[in-house]
C-alpha cells in the first residue's frame, strides 16, 4: 500500500468517527431549535441565549482537550501509557473544577445571567427555569469530555463516538417525549428539553466510567490519575495553557456577537439561532479533519517523523479547503427551505435567509483557520499563535466594530451581522504565512525510560 493509501487510511478511521459524533451533536442542537420552535418563538430565543453559557462551557472544555490532544496524542506515538494517564488526570482536576464553578453559577443566579444577554422579561423568565435544570448538567460533562478526548488521542474515536451517539440520541428522543408530551408524559416544553439533556448526561458518564474501568486504555491507578507529577503539569500548563486560553477568548468573542445580537430584536436572536445551527450541522466533516488530523500530526511527531507530518499537513489543508468549498454550496441549497421549517415572523424568516446567505462564504475561512490553528498548529505544541491571532482580530477588530456598527451608528441588523462574520477572513494573511514557516512543527515530549 502506498504512502498516500495509508494516509487516507489512517486519517479516515480518526475522521469518521469524529465527524460523526460532530454530526449527531449538531443534529440533537437542530433538533431542539426544530422541536422548541412548536413550543413557539420566545421558548427557541430563550434557550438560545441561556445556552450562550453552555457554548462558554464547550470552549472551555475544548481549550482542555486541545492539551489532551497535543500531548497524549505524542506520548501516544511512543505508547507511553503511564504520562498519558497522568495528562487525563491533570485535565480532570482543572475540568472539573472550572465547570463546577459554572453550575453553581447557572443554579444560583439564573436571572443575572440571562440579563447579560437580553433585557426581554419574558424571555429572561424562560431562560431561569431552563438554567436551573441545566446547570446541574455541566459538571457531568466535564469528565465525559476528557475521557473521550483521550480516547481520541489514542486512536479509539470510535468508542469516544459511540458513547456520545448514544447520550445524543437519547437526549433528543427525551426530547421529544417532555417537549410533546409523548407516551404518556408530561408537556414540559423548555423544562423538558433541559431535563432530557440532564438526563442524556449522566448516562453519558456512567458509560466513560464503565470503559475506563474495564482497564482498556490503562489500568485505573489513582497514584496515576490524581498524583502529583510537576513535569508533566507544568508541561500541560505551558502548551494547554494558551489553547485554553485561545479558546475562551475566541468563545468569548462569540458570546459577545449573541450579546449584540440579543439587543437588536426577538427576530434577529430566532434568526440567529437557527442560522448557527444549520452552520455547525454543515461543518462537521470540517471540524472532523481538523480534530482527527491533529491526532494524527501529533502521533506521527511523537514518531520523530518530522517530514512526514509536514507532507500530511499539506495534504489536510487541500482536503479541507475543498470540503470547505462543498460544505458552502450546501448551506445555499438550503436557503430557500429552512426558513419553511420553524414558525416565524416575516422578520425573522427574511433574516434568517440572508444569515444563511452569508454563512455561505464564512464557513471556507472557518474551515481553514480551524484546521491550521486548532488542528496542524496544536499537533506540534504551538498553541500560542491562535491566542494572540485571536486576542488581535477578533477583540481589537470583530467585537468593536460589531458594537459601533449596531449602537452607535445603528446600522440594520444584517450589516452588524455581515460585519461579525468577517473574522474568519481577517485572520487568514496571518495564519498561512505562519503554517508555511514550519515554526509549529515540533516534538513536544519527554523520556521517562
Amino acid at each position: 500500500m502506498n504512502e498516500k493509501k495509508m494516509f487516507r487510511r489512517a486519517l479516515l478511521a480518526l475522521v469518521l468517527p469524529i465527524t460523526i459524533q460532530n454530526f449527531l451533536t449538531s443534529a440533537v442542537n437542530f433538533a431542539d431549535v426544530f422541536m422548541l420552535g412548536f413550543v413557539g418563538q420566545d421558548a427557541l430565543s430563550a434557550v438560545s441565549l441561556a445556552n450562550q453559557y453552555q457554548f462558554i462551557l464547550t470552549g472551555l472544555l475544548y481549550g482542555i482537550s486541545s492539551g489532551i490532544t497535543m500531548l497524549c496524542s505524542q506520548y501516544w506515538g511512543k505508547k507511553d501509557m503511564d504520562s498519558i494517564q497522568t495528562i487525563m488526570g491533570i485535565a480532570l482536576k482543572i475540568g472539573m473544577t472550572v465547570t463546577a464553578i459554572i453550575a453553581v453559577l447557572a443554579l444560583v443566579i439564573p436571572r443575572q445571567l440571562m440579563l447579560v444577554y437580553t433585557n426581554d422579561t419574558t424571555l429572561i423568565e424562560i431562560g431561569v427555569t431552563y438554567l436551573r435544570i441545566i446547570g446541574l448538567s455541566y459538571f457531568i460533562q466535564s469528565f465525559s469530555n476528557v475521557y473521550e478526548s483521550t480516547l481520541r488521542s489514542v486512536e479509539r474515536a470510535r468508542l469516544s463516538t459511540i458513547i456520545s451517539g448514544t447520550a445524543l440520541i437519547l437526549n433528543v428522543c427525551l426530547n421529544a417525549v417532555f417537549i410533546f408530551g409523548l407516551f404518556g408524559a408530561p408537556k414540559l416544553g423548555v423544562l423538558g428539553v433541559a431535563l432530557a439533556t440532564l438526563i442524556a448526561r449522566i448516562v453519558e458518564c456512567a458509560l466513560c466510567m464503565g470503559d475506563l474501568f474495564s482497564g482498556k486504555i490503562f489500568r485505573p491507578s489513582l497514584r496515576q490519575l490524581f498524583g502529583r507529577n510537576e513535569v508533566l503539569f507544568k508541561d500541560f500548563l505551558k502548551y494547554s495553557l494558551p489553547a485554553l486560553a485561545n479558546d475562551i477568548i475566541w468563545t468569548l468573542a462569540f458570546t459577545t456577537y449573541s450579546i449584540i445580537l440579543g439587543h437588536l430584536s426577538s427576530d434577529v436572536v430566532a434568526a440567529n439561532a437557527i442560522a448557527t445551527n444549520v452552520r455547525d450541522l454543515c461543518t462537521v466533516l470540517c471540524f472532523g479533519i481538523s480534530g482527527g488530523g491533529s491526532v494524527l500530526l501529533g502521533k506521527t511527531i511523537g514518531e520523530h517523523r518530522l517530514k512526514d507530518a509536514e507532507v500530511m499537513a499539506g495534504r489536510l489543508c487541500k482536503f479541507t479547503f475543498l470540503i470547505g468549498v462543498a460544505t458552502a454550496g450546501v448551506i445555499l441549497a438550503l436557503v430557500p427551505l429552512i426558513p419553511h421549517l420553524f414558525t416565524l415572523t416575516e422578520a425573522a424568516s427574511r433574516y434568517t435567509r440572508l444569515m444563511l446567505f452569508i454563512s455561505s462564504y464564512y464557513v471556507i475561512g472557518q474551515a481553514m483557520n480551524t484546521l491550521l490553528i486548532a488542528g496542524v498548529f496544536r499537533a506540534g505544541g504551538n498553541s500560542r499563535f491562535g491566542l494572540i491571532c485571536d486576542c488581535i482580530v477578533m477583540w481589537g477588530i470583530s467585537v468593536p466594530l460589531g458594537f459601533l456598527s449596531a449602537f452607535v451608528f445603528n446600522a440594520p441588523p444584517m450589516v452588524v451581522y455581515f460585519i461579525l462574520c468577517l473574522d474568519e477572513f481577517w485572520k487568514l494573511p496571518v495564519v498561512i504565512p505562519h503554517y508555511r514557516s514550519k515554526k509549529w512543527l515540533k516534538d513536544i515530549t519527554r523520556d521517562f525510560s
